[in-house]
């Protein structure tokens, strides 16, 4: 049975991006921050930079996140209505 109403597959790959601990919480907290870059991020999980890196990869991969130069850094934010959705849904707002 198929559901035509919404895209699993998309669906699927965001679920797989979010299912890390890491990568939920960098997501959910770029809901109520509208930009962050790799540095920023790194200080507030208390991981290395080069993890946070391999994780916003996997984010951008599967379309959760989107990174845009901002001088010589590379913000990142949540853009994606599906991603925003279920985020929302998590903080109950």
């Amino acid at each position: 049975m198929k559901d035509e109403t919404i895209d699993i597959e998309q669906y699927t790959e965001i679920f797989k991006a979010l299912a890390h601990p890491t990568r939920l919480t960098i997501a959910y907290n770029l809901m109520f921050k509208p930009e962050c870059n790799v540095s920023r991020m790194s200080e507030c999980l208390g991981i290395p930079q080069p993890t946070v890196s391999q994780h916003l990869s996997i984010l951008k991969n599967a379309k959760v996140l989107v990174g845009y130069r901002n001088g010589n850094q590379i913000c990142y934010k949540v853009e994606n209505p599906k991603v925003i959705s279920i985020l929302k849904q998590l903080s109950n707002k």
